[in-house]
């Protein structure tokens, strides 16, 4: 059994890879994943660093227990996004990240810098790594780079990754799964690293291991997550959203669409169950063939997810499966974010209506949303060029700004905040841009209704905030971490030769989250940044939640609560008093930071 306490530092510009111990306090202290990648961004980037430059740090981490865990196995990207310049972690799962555990071996991760003179890919086997010419996959989909390696499970970027799309995703399964949000691909593309490839099988586990997960397994299914994510998958997403009323629709204009049932769950499984392959579902979606009008390889699969007929379908205002299932596909074989790739098109389709392009867009037309979805990952026209830089770029050069609500740079994804104003919260404090994957109270919102307070929306975002850190420190499927409580962690740690007791557990969420919150303030990152869009102070239009909208004053009151819950300044500044107490005081922390008091009441 690997123990996972080395890391291999690989110099792109000599093509020289060594490995090197990771120091014991930074792994007891953060497990590995997120928490690991964030300390080593910190120790190694110094600030306002490119993410394009030869000096850009990216890391390929695995978790101490991947491998092992029921529920889909994944890895982690992590570096500093080219799209928001905060810190940036992007998960994927499949095959690929049981196999770079195996390949890895005693090692966590693989820690990249410089930049190669050619396209180079990386190579994993028996704990090592080997940097490979790679000049005859430059220009290859992720698709068909995937098909070069038969043998392997491969990371890779597409088109948009080697032309540095601000969204660019890293692809593994041919498209399947993705890293995606905030640009990673683009960093590999800048790096000219077209992939990275493992070769091993994924670990063994030992008895102990397989007794746990056994056990682990049973829970799961029979927790509520377990149910609904076997029964109905991430798909889901459209039907609830439409029903509470934040589902986004035409662009942000309103929070339900008349088409929901047409691109959701149950228009997924028709499609799934009609069509070769139906029978074949994968975490998060199923494996479709659609008969897209759109010039396609008639029997090319596409892996739907929740993301994609809210972003592509709903968002663009698109009522057929097929046409949303195709849309995916070319965004998965280009490796370029989904939900970047729709609040993009959403946006040049908003700044058409309303002037500010000299171009004729609709909502529902999916031949114009493919063809600009092509020209973003190609830079083939000057407003593919701008979007490709994510909409505040296009809009800066063009006009239309606040057409589409962002934070830090990151177009909103899948719930609109104005039905749910702890989502509102929960997108201005995320780490990475707007983001609802680092916690979605907008469940518990809907069902709490009128009797949540300011205080338990705040509870709510700072609880699966540092829930979600630690899982992601562990680099687990968020859904099976949901379900498993800190005891059974602990035993799974101990399993594999790292103690934790269930108390240092759900402190180390709170000290990763605080960590990455650091580095984005060292980055510049304040709380004018935690800003909502003014667009989100407009009357949503539709549904339910027709009129709401955002208070600014209800809001700014809610984002000093939960400043004050985490220890931070009025700033949103992590204080010295909270970094002694989480055991961050060890940083070197910006002058901006003050002494603070020892907070963040938990009650």
């Amino acid at each position: 059994m690997a123990r996972r306490d080395a890391i291999v530092r690989v110099d792109l510009g000599d093509e020289s890879a060594t490995s090197e111990p990771v120091p014991e306090t930074w792994l007891r202290s953060y497990l590995g994943g997120k928490g690991l990648g964030a300390r080593y961004l910190y120790e190694e980037l110094e600030p306002g660093t490119d993410p394009f430059g030869d000096d850009a740090v990216l890391l390929f981490l695995v978790g101490p227990l991947t491998g092992y865990l029921p529920g889909e196995q994944r890895y982690v990207v992590v570096t500093r996004s080219p799209l928001t310049g905060t810190f940036l972690d992007s998960y994927a799962g499949g095959e690929m990240a049981s196999r770079l555990a195996g390949s890895l071996e005693d090692h966590v991760g693989v820690l990249v810098t410089g930049r190669a003179e050619r396209p180079v890919a990386l190579s994993v086997a028996g704990g090592e790594v080997t940097v490979e010419p790679a000049a005859d996959l430059w220009g290859l989909d992720a698709r068909e780079t995937d098909e070069r390696f038969p043998d392997a499970a491969v990371a890779c970027i597409g088109p948009a990754g080697e032309r540095r799309v601000s969204y660019a995703t890293i692809a593994s399964e041919g498209g399947d799964h993705h890293a995606g949000r905030g640009g990673a691909g683009a960093v590999m593309g800048a790096k000219r690293l077209k992939a990275v490839v493992a070769r091993d099988e994924p670990p063994t586990p030992t008895e102990e291991l397989r007794a746990l997960r056994r056990r682990d397994e049973a829970a799961f299914a029979a927790d509520d997550a377990g149910r609904w994510q076997g029964a109905r998958e991430t798909l889901e997403t459209v039907d609830f959203a439409d029903e509470v009323g934040v589902l986004p629709t035409r662009g942000w204009q309103e929070g339900a669409f008349d088409g929901a049932e047409d691109v959701g769950i149950e228009a997924a499984r028709a499609a799934a169950s009609g069509r070769e392959r139906g029978d074949d579902p994968v975490p998060g979606g199923f494996r479709v063939q659609s008969a897209s009008g759109i010039d396609r390889e008639p029997d090319e699969e596409t892996v739907p997810r929740g993301a994609t007929p809210i972003s592509l379908g709903s968002g663009l205002g698109i009522d057929d499966f097929d046409a949303v299932a195709a849309l995916g596909s070319i965004c998965d074989r280009l490796a370029q974010d989904v939900i970047s790739s729709g609040n993009a098109v959403a946006w040049a389709i908003r700044a058409s209506q309303e002037g500010h392009l000299e171009r004729d867009l609709e909502f529902g037309d999916e031949a114009a949303a493919r063809d600009l979805i092509e020209e973003i990952a190609e830079r083939s026209t000057p407003l593919g060029d701008a979007l490709a830089d994510g909409v505040e770029a296009a809009a800066a050069e063009y006009g239309g700004e606040d057409l589409i609500p962002s934070v830090k740079g990151m177009a909103l994804s899948s719930y609109d905040p104005r039905g749910a104003s702890a989502m509102a919260l929960a997108y201005a404090t995320s780490d990475r841009g707007a983001c609802h994957r680092r916690a979605r109270p907008v469940e518990a919102e809907a069902l709490a209704g009128a009797d949540w307070t300011t205080a338990d929306r705040v509870a709510a975002v700072v609880e699966e905030q540092d829930r979600r850190a630690l899982c992601w420190s562990l680099v687990a499927d968020d859904f099976v971490a949901e379900a498993l409580p800190p005891e059974h962690i602990a035993e799974w740690l101990e399993a594999v030769g790292r103690e934790r007791e269930p108390a240092a557990l759900e402190r180390i969420g709170e000290r990763v989250w605080t960590l990455v919150r650091l580095f984005n303030v060292r980055e510049g990152f304040s709380r004018a940044d935690d800003a909502l869009p003014e667009r989100l102070t407009e009357p949503l239009e539709g549904g339910p939640n027709d009129g709401t909208a955002i208070d600014p004053d209800a809001f700014e009151t809610m984002l000093d609560r939960y400043y004050e819950r985490r220890g931070w300044d009025e700033q949103g500044r992590p204080t010295r008093a909270s970094l002694e107490r989480l055991g961050l005081a060890d940083l070197a922390v910006p002058e901006s930071i003050g002494p603070g008091e020892p907070g963040g009441d938990r009650s």
